[in-house]
């Protein structure tokens, strides 16, 4: 899996670069079937998390998670993340 992280109109500091990381190990479970995930981060008032991610079989699927605190909104955009990642699996595993 390719992960690309991006700040949009701020430069993302490495705390705010590890807490990604760390956060982006929920999907681990996932790896071999995500070819890449792209995470950009807008801060204008509120933090905006905006994720795209590519499923191997050609499947898309974007979500996105805001809160004026940093942490808080990557949480919202993860457990959105976890959440479609885990139906897409579960949707090829009931094809095989």
């Amino acid at each position: 899996m390719t992960k690309n992280v991006s700040a949009v109109g701020f430069v993302l500091e490495e705390k705010q670069s590890e807490m990604v990381e760390k956060k982006l190990d929920r999907i681990k479970y996932a790896d071999d079937l995500i070819v890449d995930l792209t995470v950009r981060v807008k801060h204008d008032k509120a933090y905006v998390f905006d994720t795209t991610v590519h499923f191997k079989w050609g499947a898309q699927a974007h979500v996105t998670g805001e809160d004026f605190d940093f942490g808080a909104a990557l949480n919202k955009m993860m457990d959105v993340l976890d959440t479609k990642v885990k139906k897409e699996k579960d949707k090829i595993q009931e094809k095989k």
